[in-house]
């Protein structure tokens, strides 16, 4: 089967964070496998928290931000694995 990736991108400018709450473990891995619905990450913009959700079931291949990372609107930050 084809494999083809996508990837998530900001849709505002904040802070990127891997986990939901301070001390709680990161929303994904790289290797995790998700479904489409599955919260990613969050950004924080304003004390008001986004939360990213995949579009697509497949497989976390990489995280291009680090968490609490500065990132603008339109910036990717994870790119997932998708089959098609």
């Amino acid at each position: 089967m084809a494999k083809d990736t996508i990837r998530i991108t900001s849709p505002i400018m904040g802070t990127f964070y891997r986990s939901p709450a301070p001390g709680a473990p990161p929303c994904v891995e790289v290797g995790q496998t998700v479904a489409a619905g599955d919260v990613v990450c969050v950004i924080e913009s304003m004390k008001i928290f986004t939360e990213l959700r995949t579009e697509k079931a497949g497989v976390v291949r990489e995280i291009l931000a680090e968490d609490e990372d500065a990132v603008m609107k339109n910036q990717e930050l994870l790119e997932i694995e998708i089959e098609v």
